[in-house]
């Protein structure tokens, strides 16, 4: 069996070979594996592949389901002075007028 290749965006374990790229078959992220950089763990990037900073101010591009909440995060919503999270899934720590505190990934936003 071979190692399998995690997509560096998602970390999804199924991708497969394309000529000599790599795809993942969820999020449809196109990298060539030898390219990846070792830095690229090391920052936090939005939907358009921008690097996000503590601090930044980011706009949501989808509709974000809250749990516990009667209604969404709309898409275009803005968020003032987020703080990233290496940690977790969810790497960007914000308040969200109107819902508080709450955790965000950064797949679903991009940078004001």
């Amino acid at each position: 069996m071979t190692d399998t290749i995690l997509c560096p965006k998602c970390n999804s374990e199924y991708t497969y070979e394309n000529g000599n790229l790599m795809v993942c078959s969820q999020c449809f992220y196109e990298w060539n594996p030898q390219e990846v950089q070792e830095s690229q763990t090391n920052k936090i990037v939005d939907a358009n592949g921008n690097e996000l900073q503590n601090g930044d101010s980011v706009v949501v591009i989808k509709d974000l389901p809250v749990k516990g909440a009667s209604k969404p995060v709309k898409a275009g919503t803005k968020v003032k002075n987020i703080r990233l999270n290496f940690d977790s899934d969810h790497n960007i720590d914000c308040k969200i007028d109107g819902f508080g505190a709450m955790a965000l990934k950064s797949e679903f936003v991009k940078k004001a």
